[in-house]
């Protein structure tokens, strides 16, 4: 029991609230939260703390070389574009010409095989010989007969000897056209060996060996004709083997030939 006048009788609890009647009893006992005890770092923590700090730091700086001294594009080109197509360079278009050239050689492959025709040997011409007619410009041709060995041509007072030896060729004179012409045995016959020397006649072997002297610029009417006796003087040993007749200066038509 207190006192009147104790000094405690009147006091209020630090903790009670002002304005109001003091709580009946004793005064709650003040209660302060402990204080925990300061936790310690781990011995690791600060040196990985610095080295992540570092490889942050080196990641950064690789980072802003790059972007320094890489490739110079725009900084307004988006990173969602998609990348351009690059136009198709020469090598993919390579395999184009090795499909064609396939293909062609699998068609060359397929493709028959040409034909081997042999070309047609033409015919020879047709050679003509002792008593055939042959066509030499404005007369028709014949030989009738050869000989060779022949020293003198003419009689025993009148004639004419060979430098070498005298071949006599009995020839045949028509004239096929309408109109009439002069034939000149001289200036139409020749005559060739086997090595390709030829030979013109012996005018003056023709006027001894013919009578009338037949062959020397005889005029010959259309459907005439005149036989005639013409030599020619060669080297002893020679074997005539053709007598041309010439067919003219002033007419297109061929020479005629004919083998001995």
């Amino acid at each position: 029991m207190t006192m009147p006048g104790d000094p405690s009788q009147n006091q209020q609890h630090p903790g009670a609230p002002t304005g109001g009647p003091a709580p009946y009893g004793p005064p709650p006992t003040a209660q302060f939260p402990a204080i925990a005890p300061p936790r310690k770092r781990p011995a690791w923590l600060v040196p990985t703390a610095i080295g992540v700090g570092a490889l942050v730091l080196l990641c950064c700086g690789i980072g802003a070389a790059g972007a320094i001294f890489g490739d110079p594009k725009p900084a307004s080109v988006s990173a969602s574009e998609p990348p351009a197509v690059a136009a198709p360079t020469t090598a993919s278009a390579a395999p184009a010409p090795a499909t064609t050239a396939a293909a062609t050689t699998a068609a060359a492959t397929t493709a028959p095989a040409p034909v081997k025709t042999t070309p047609p040997v033409p015919a020879e011409p047709k050679t003509s010989g002792i008593g055939d007619k042959v066509r030499g410009g404005d007369f028709e041709y014949t030989v009738n007969s050869v000989k060779c060995g022949i020293s003198k041509v003419g009689t025993s007072f009148l004639n004419t000897k060979a430098q070498g030896t005298f071949c006599r060729v009995s020839v045949t004179a028509k004239n096929v056209t309408k109109k009439a012409h002069t034939f000149h045995a001289d200036s139409v016959l020749t005559a060739q060996d086997g090595s390709g020397r030829e030979f013109s006649p012996d005018g003056t072997a023709g006027i001894y060996g013919n009578e009338d002297a037949k062959g020397f610029l005889d005029e010959i009417n259309p459907g005439n004709a005149v036989k005639a006796s013409v030599y020619f003087d060669v080297p002893k040993g020679t074997k005539l083997k053709t007598i041309t007749f010439s067919a003219g200066l002033f007419t297109l038509a061929e020479d005629a030939v004919v083998t001995l």
